[in-house]
């Protein structure tokens, strides 16, 4: 308000200094955000456990979803664990699990097959930021939307530490690899894809959570200040499938080329046309 008054231009005033930083409530956001991203994450991820389940049926979290919009209907709350428990699992199975589902799967989204381009770059990106892919229950694709969540909320808990130690450049660091993993993945696909699972959902869980995750992925790009980033997902239920691209090489002996004592087609003809892994 201050600045607004007197007219600061703010362009004038000096960076801010790590004094200056309210270190406090950065670690408070920081820990909030992380929650809410581990949350959504074990939406996502994979069927629910009972634990999970019994997590999110606590009074006080459901107040608090309350406050945000996200009210369940009575096919969440009234069940006993049991029967709660098939039904989702259940409602999973059939959402992203099943023939003719939504996975939620980066490459499905965008380009309509598994282990596309953004699987491989994450790989390199978990890898290349010391993280290490492991198998829960069921094994994940790296652009699965549980994992790319549960990375930033890891990345947020690596803010949270450089900020208690007060490494304000490791922090901003890490700040600027979240929005960047912002612009090259979530912010491609999730706010498309929320606002198609919130349509195809039975059960009010999946599409109170899913409108969830389309509120929550647009405050993030808002306060990040992630500008023109366009929603490649737009809520498709069909995906056309990207064209598989192959990589020439040119030192490959071209067909007919090939040693027929070194590599043996059908029938002994020798004809065989090597193909390169484009993964890495």
């Amino acid at each position: 308000m201050l600045d607004t008054a007197f007219a600061i231009d703010q362009a004038t005033l000096p960076a801010a200094t790590p004094l200056e930083l309210n270190i406090p409530e950065l670690i408070e956001d920081a820990l909030a955000r992380a929650s809410i991203y581990r949350m959504l994450a074990g939406v996502f991820i994979e069927e629910p456990s009972p634990a999970f389940i019994a997590a999110m049926r606590d009074e006080g979290l459901l107040g608090q979803l309350a406050e945000a919009g996200i009210v369940f209907g009575q096919d969440f709350l009234s069940p006993d664990e049991k029967a709660l428990d098939d039904a989702l699992a259940c409602e999973y199975a059939t959402l992203f699990a099943s023939s003719g589902c939504f996975p939620p799967v980066e490459s499905v989204r965008l380009m309509g097959r598994f282990k596309q381009e953004p699987c491989f770059r994450l790989e390199r990106t978990y890898r290349e930021a010391g993280f290490k892919l492991c198998k829960g229950r069921f094994e994940v694709f790296p652009d699965q939307l549980g994992v790319e969540l549960l990375f930033v909320a890891e990345l947020l808990n690596r803010c949270v530490e450089a900020l208690s130690t007060e490494q304000i450049k490791e922090y901003r660091r890490l700040d600027k690899e979240i929005k960047r993993f912002w612009t090259q993945h979530l912010g491609r696909w999730v706010r498309g894809y929320s606002r198609l699972i919130g349509r195809a959902s039975n059960h009010s869980f999946y599409r109170e959570m899913a409108k969830f995750l389309g509120g929550f992925a647009e405050e993030e790009i808002a306060a990040m200040n992630l500008k023109n980033l366009e929603d490649l997902d737009m809520g498709r239920a069909v995906v056309p499938k990207s064209e598989i691209q192959v990589e020439f090489n040119p030192d490959e002996p071209v067909c007919g080329g090939c040693s027929p004592e070194n590599d043996k087609g059908v029938g002994g003809t020798g004809n065989v046309h090597k193909l390169h892994d484009l993964r890495f």
